[in-house]
Order: structure tokens, then C-alpha cells, then sequence
């Protein structure tokens, strides 16, 4: 809970909370926030297991932690009941985007493929015409 506050910082908090409260009335206070503090607590407990047990023995290991996207998520692929890490090895985005970069810059990529789209328009195995360096290539309507 604590787990960035330095030495520093904590002496000037109990040292504020000193002068704030006084030294009589301090402890008196400690004790209520800590009281405070230890009912919520066993409220939240009583409200997740009356949950727990409303939604029945199929989410018996259910955990509210699970809720945070984040945490769902790293669970999911940990778990690897979907075969997500299958799908994630066999997608490779970098090698995607160079062939798409290649055949739109009308370079031969490194490594031969077809094409994903079923437009026919266009035809990417078909090699671009030399052109020279400064020239632009032609201005094409159709494709806009």
C-alpha cells in the first residue's frame, strides 16, 4: 500500500499529523481510521462472497481481478485455451507491412506471396516498369 513512500516523506506525515491532530488526539485517531479501514475491508469480503454465492458453483474461482481488462487478458493467454499463442507466432506484422510497403512502393518483396485481397484489380505479381529515380509514377484515378 506503502510502497513508494521514502523515509523522508513518512516523517513528514507523522510530524504534519502531529501538529494537525496533537499528540493527545492522535492516537485516538489512528485508532478510528484504522477501525474505518478494517470495516470496509469485511464489508468488501461479505459483498464478494454473497456474490460468489449468488453466481453459483460454475464461478466458484472466480476473481474480481479478472475484471481489469489487463488482467483478464495475460490470464487469457497464459491459459491458452483459444490457441492464441498459435495464432499470435503465425502472424509476423513487421514481414505483413514490408510486403504491403513493397508492393505499394512497386518493389519485389524478399519472399514470394499472393495476394490476400479478392479485388482483382490489381495485379501484384506482375513487376513494375522501370522508371527513373526522380520521375513520379503516373497519377492513377481509379486507384484514389
Amino acid at each position: 500500500m506503502f510502497n513508494d513512500i521514502g523515509p523522508l516523506e513518512l516523517v513528514t506525515l507523522v510530524v504534519l499529523a502531529v501538529l494537525v491532530f496533537g499528540p493527545d488526539k492522535l492516537p485516538k485517531m489512528i485508532q478510528d481510521v484504522t477501525r474505518t479501514i478494517r470495516k470496509i475491508r469485511e464489508f468488501s469480503e461479505s459483498a464478494k462472497d454473497d456474490i460468489r454465492s449468488e453466481l453459483g458453483p460454475e464461478f466458484k474461482d472466480f476473481e474480481f481481478e479478472d475484471l481489469n481488462p489487463k488482467t483478464f487478458i495475460r490470464k487469457q493467454l497464459d491459459n491458452d485455451d483459444l490457441g492464441l499463442k498459435e495464432i499470435r507466432n503465425g502472424f509476423d506484422l513487421k514481414k505483413e507491412m514490408a510486403e504491403v510497403t513493397d508492393a505499394v512502393h512497386g518493389r519485389e518483396s524478399e519472399t514470394p506471396s499472393s495476394p490476400s485481397s479478392s479485388s482483382g484489380s490489381v495485379d501484384m505479381t506482375k513487376k513494375p516498369e522501370k522508371t527513373d529515380p526522380d520521375e513520379r509514377p503516373p497519377f492513377d484515378a481509379d486507384a484514389t
